[in-house]
């Protein structure tokens, strides 16, 4: 098949060795950073948050996160040319809602007189918060919808990634608290180029089961 979005899902690839003697130019930076915030999300909850790590001070304090295991993804904090913390809420609220229902209401989205009947999809919320308040297995998917467009967009821009969840989560919300300021990280994500001699991910053969294994139409 022959088609730029297959085209771009074909050329991507997890780098596994990045060459740091390349970052990525701002005006890609731009159009990434409104491409996530453009992702989707369950009621349009949005309930995430992104932490860039690229001074070197930062990547200095995510390379103590690799302390006590995963040393084999440490390279790509300083080699990379960002790594990204996509963080949800695990405590997703009314008044957390509140601010999304009022985005709305300024990009005229929603009426003004209309905006109690906009907390009418926060039911769904509701549906997904157990009795202590934790929303977290319903805001971590979100995030991970996140993620993928992301990885999409990247790969449209020529741009490699690393998808982490070999990070260790418990040091990276320690590290990090306040930048995170109550929302919780699992999954980070390395971006950059791909070393074109020492990643070795790039050489081989994408593989992927079957369309008859996967997809069943009916």
């Amino acid at each position: 098949m022959t088609h730029p979005i297959i085209e771009d899902l074909l050329w991507r690839h997890a780098v596994k060795k990045y060459d740091a003697s390349k970052r990525i130019p701002e005006k890609d930076l731009d159009v990434l950073f409104e491409a996530m915030r453009l992702s989707p999300s369950s009621i349009n909850s949005q309930p995430w948050k992104f932490v860039v790590i690229e001074t070197k001070q930062a990547r200095e304090r995510m390379s103590g996160t690799f302390a006590r295991r995963y040393q084999f993804n440490r390279s790509h904090v300083f080699d990379s040319s960002q790594i990204i913390l996509f963080a949800y809420n695990p405590h997703y609220t009314r008044e957390d809602y509140a601010r999304v229902v009022d985005k709305g209401i300024e990009d005229r989205r929603t009426k003004p007189e209309s905006r109690e009947k906009a907390f009418g999809s926060f039911v769904f919320a509701e549906l997904n918060t157990d009795e202590q308040g934790n929303t977290g297995g319903w805001t971590k998917a979100q995030t991970y919808l996140a993620l993928g467009n992301t990885l999409h967009t990247l790969a449209r821009l020529r741009i490699d990634s690393t998808p982490l969840e070999g990070i260790d989560t418990d040091l990276v919300n320690i590290e990090f608290k306040k930048e995170l300021a109550g929302y919780r990280c699992d999954v980070a994500l390395a971006i950059g180029y791909r070393h074109l001699e020492e990643d070795y991910n790039a050489k081989l053969p994408k593989s992927r089961l079957s369309p008859g294994n996967i997809l069943t139409r009916i």
